[in-house]
């Protein structure tokens, strides 16, 4: 049996061969990177046997903890049957019984399931059914070839999806691959762009979105937005309200309504979907993340009966939707999907995570006392706390400064894994965080917080 390698012949072989997303190499080299070997709960445990506290869910995929038994025993007993088949001409049991899941639980009105592999292509797959529709059901409404989307969003790093995003750190430099889109202020109620403030302001961000609807209607083919939560574009909340208001104006302009509930989806609002805070249903939703409780790779994009209908035709029409991937409906991920979504029934999860969600509102309020925190914003067990030089004039710390990433090596050093946005600390937990373990998280960012000290 070959002899298991070292951690530092680990790390060696890290930097020589390997090169990591969103981050900057010439700095991994010049760290020891952290090795995940294991994990169990809500612990991961490195090549040297340290524990930490996973505290963004290794990215916001975890749901029910790392190992869980119910998950490890599904994807075991699918391997005894087989790991993969093609869709193409197709299908497969668990496919077919993970469709009809989704469906039961999903917003009342969506009907149909198209599968994917990750969030940016369930994005993609919702922007071309988009567009197609309306080419071949309605073709008398409009060319309806762009989209309305919100500034700061992100949708994912494929072409499709960046060109619905707005976060220029990320995208900037790939305008020239990107269709063209309309952009609407966010409402970004800590940083409001009209200056005003809620709920005294009604919502007047809402204005411009009608206005653009109103105008643009006829070369919009949908309206893509995160609900609840622009969460990669550092935890900004949408007010009650907001996108139940987006719902009715989409409907009224005739723009379909795209949710991305690839960050949100699956109990992370502290609901299954957060577009049932709202009552609202989609036009077209895309899932991930969370969709196999964190262990593979699976998306899955939404949508309605309407627009299944507009593809349907005679061969020789060409009303297919011409889209695939090569591991389209895997078996593996649907068994796992299956079992995440039975473990949410058995568990309660959903009902035993209410509780959760209001301790954590309370740890969090303390962080107001702090005067390196300008604003705490939550949507249900997914948290940003951003980080300021000045509390008055909410003047951000330079990005040079890496304040985030300076709390994050001291919450790592102390047990605890965070992935900040630039000055915005997230916290999103597994679902099954412990009370004792969510106490543990918080005391330690707030020391970590207590830390930065900047000249």
């Amino acid at each position: 049996m070959a002899r298991q390698p070292s951690t530092r012949q680990l790390i060696d072989w890290d930097r020589r061969y390997l090169w990591h997303p969103f981050t900057q190499m010439q700095e991994w080299g010049q760290e020891d990177p952290l090795i995940i070997e294991r994990g169990k709960g809500s612990y991961l445990i490195d090549t040297e046997g340290k524990k930490y506290l996973d505290g963004t869910s290794s990215i916001w995929v975890n749901l029910h903890g790392h190992r869980h038994p119910i998950l490890n025993r599904a994807i075991k007993k699918q391997l005894d049957k087989i790991a993969h088949s093609t869709f193409l001409g197709l299908s497969n049991p668990p496919a077919i019984e993970l469709a009809r899941e989704l469906i039961r639980i999903a917003p009342n009105g969506l009907t149909r399931v198209f599968y994917s592999d990750n969030g940016s292509t369930a994005v993609e797959i919702a922007l071309k059914m988009a567009v197609q529709y309306w080419q071949q059901r309605h073709p008398k409404a409009g060319p309806k070839n762009t989209f309305l989307h919100l500034k700061l969003a992100y949708h994912g790093d494929t072409i499709g999806a960046v060109s619905v995003g707005n976060i220029a750190l990320f995208h900037s430099r790939f305008t020239p691959l990107l269709f063209p889109t309309v952009e609407a202020e966010p409402p970004h109620c800590y940083r409001c762009p009209l200056k005003l403030t809620y709920p005294s302001c009604r919502m007047a961000c809402l204005d411009p979105i009608e206005h653009i609807l109103k105008s643009r209607h006829r070369d919009l083919a949908g309206f893509i937005i995160e609900p609840l939560m622009q969460a990669a574009a550092g935890m900004i909340p949408q007010p009650a309200g907001y996108l139940k208001r987006i719902r009715e104006l989409c409907a009224k302009y005739h723009v379909l309504l795209i949710t991305d509930e690839v960050a949100t989806g699956f109990g992370r609002t502290g609901k299954m979907f957060a577009c049932e805070h709202e009552g609202v249903t989609p036009d077209l939703m895309a899932l991930s993340k969370g969709l196999t409780g964190g262990y593979m790779p699976l998306a899955a994009t939404l949508t309605t009966d309407e627009i299944y209908q507009g593809f349907l035709g005679t061969y020789d029409e060409f009303k297919t939707f011409f889209h695939g991937h090569s591991f389209t409906g895997n078996p593996l991920g649907c068994a796992l999907a299956l079992a995440n979504l039975d473990i949410f029934k058995t568990e309660k999860t959903l009902a035993r995570l209410q509780p959760k969600i209001k301790l954590l509102t309370r740890l969090l309020q303390p962080f107001q006392q702090l005067s390196q925190v300008g604003d705490i914003r939550q949507s249900g067990f997914m948290a940003g706390i951003e980080l300021v030089q000045d509390q008055i004039t909410k003047e951000p710390y330079p990005l040079s400064i890496k304040a985030g990433h300076r709390v994050a090596a001291i919450a790592r050093s102390k047990g605890l894994i965070l992935r900040p946005i630039g000055n915005v600390l997230v916290l999103i937990p597994p679902l099954s965080t412990t009370a004792e373990e969510l106490k543990k998280m918080v005391e330690i960012l707030t020391e970590s917080i207590e830390t930065l000290h900047i000249d």
